[in-house]
């Protein structure tokens, strides 16, 4: 947590690529659940940190974490046991300051993924922050040249605010693990 809010409170982007959501006062089962699942799928040395925000932690993994998302939805069916504490599980592609303009950055960046006839919508998930989710939406969709579909898009950018740290991703709507529904 310490090395979080040290990144946190010098403005330095956070080192990781999944986030992932417990019960408020369940982040030590979730930090111990998820450093298990990681280092069964092989990673040498996860990071799993608990962040200021109640319910939430953060990992770094040496691991792909598109397939660390489908490797734990495989686990949850076969032994829901192991993934207990944790409630969601997102991928995370970049990480950058909570600013309008590096947010929007990040988003571009990403946004080759996204192919030109596919369409997709931004999902804003904000914690500890007095940005509007309409006007990360505005920037978001600023830079992005496709087709917007509010109700079955192909691909969603997914911008996660956790204080002053945000990540940013595009995936498939399936690719945010919820463990409640699995």
């Amino acid at each position: 947590m310490i090395r979080w809010l040290a990144n946190l409170e010098i403005g330095m982007p956070g080192k990781f690529n999944l986030i992932a959501t417990t019960l408020r006062g369940q982040e030590p089962l979730g930090v111990a659940s998820l450093t298990s699942i990681l280092s069964e799928l092989n990673d040498p040395d996860p990071k799993v940190e608990i962040t200021e925000i109640h319910g939430v932690i953060t990992a770094h993994t040496s691991l792909d974490p598109f397939h660390v998302i489908e490797r734990i939805r495989e686990m949850a069916t076969r032994e829901p046991w192991k993934v207990s504490g944790l409630m969601r599980v997102i991928p995370v592609e970049r990480v950058v300051e909570t600013k309008l303009e590096r947010i929007a950055e990040a988003a571009e960046s990403l946004k080759g993924r996204i192919p030109p006839e596919a369409t997709y919508k931004v999902v804003v998930e904000k914690r500890h922050t007095q940005l509007s989710s309409r006007e990360i939406i505005e920037a978001v969709a600023s830079k992005i040249d496709r087709k917007v579909n509010l109700e079955r898009p192909d691909w969603i950018v997914l911008i996660e605010v956790l204080g002053g740290l945000t990540g940013v991703s595009v995936l498939k709507p399936d690719q945010v693990l919820s463990l409640v529904k699995v």
